[in-house]
């Protein structure tokens, strides 16, 4: 019964996108690991290796695509924009031609979450070394990004401190926290609008974190349902044919 039920949830997890592709897939990855003829069966520990080793190809890219030059700026998907408060400034303050001056800022927000995300690695390794049985029927019965929704709740914490010092010292290097406050002070200004005063690097390293898990999840539904992602011999063991 527990070799039946980790089957399906790495068959569920990984390869399909629908019940009726799993009973196909399940037939399939049964009849190889109870083969007494064949070479190739598959034990419960490459089941386990298998997933492991498919959130850690969806982690590295997901990481390895935040992290590089405009991996942030240039994916409308994850892009850091401006604060929810200054966002309902944002055209007055591009009236008074300081449009070039919010360009800069959210250049500077989208660089700090660019340089945070090559931080994330280890913390996400960590989590997926202690993942459980009880994790992965957990992530049978999810959504299509219920492998990731697991990263979410093992790593939010460490995540969140591992990226805010970096974002703070990013912010600062490229002079985004001034730019805020001239900003800010620009348009406290205006008369009889709504001070604004968020905790600028608070935002940033919360966007961050959204941006890099968003984009996992995405790795995590390629990995499922489209072979070609299956880039290692054990993923395509498990889930090839």
């Amino acid at each position: 019964m527990k070799k039946y039920l980790l089957f399906t949830c790495l068959a569920l997890c990984l390869s399909l996108s629908s019940f009726g592709q799993l009973g196909k897939k399940l037939d399939g990855l049964i009849s190889k690991g109870n083969s007494s003829q064949q070479g190739s069966g598959l034990s419960e520990n490459e089941i386990i290796s298998g997933l492991k080793e498919a959130l850690n190809v969806g982690i590295k890219n997901g990481a390895t695509q935040a992290s590089s030059l405009d991996g942030f700026l240039k994916n409308e998907a994850i892009k850091l924009m401006l604060p929810p408060e200054l966002q309902r400034a944002e055209a007055t303050l591009r009236k008074l031609g300081l449009g070039s001056e919010v360009d800069k800022f959210i250049v500077s927000l989208n660089r700090a979450a660019e340089d945070a995300a090559k931080e994330s690695v280890p913390i996400f390794t960590s989590a997926i070394t202690s993942m459980s049985v009880k994790d992965a029927l957990g992530i049978l019965n999810g959504a299509d990004t219920a492998a990731t929704s697991y990263l979410k709740r093992t790593t939010n914490t460490g995540l969140y401190d591992a990226f805010f010092p970096v974002v703070e010292k990013t912010l600062d290097k490229n002079e985004a926290t001034r730019y805020y406050t001239d900003l800010a002070n620009a348009y406290n200004k205006v008369p009889l609008v709504k001070k604004i005063n968020p905790d600028l690097k608070q935002y940033a390293t919360q966007k961050a974190m959204d941006g890099l898990y968003h984009l996992i999840g995405e790795e995590e539904k390629k990995i499922r349902k489209d072979p070609v992602a299956r880039v290692t011999q054990t993923l395509k063991k498990v889930f090839g044919g």
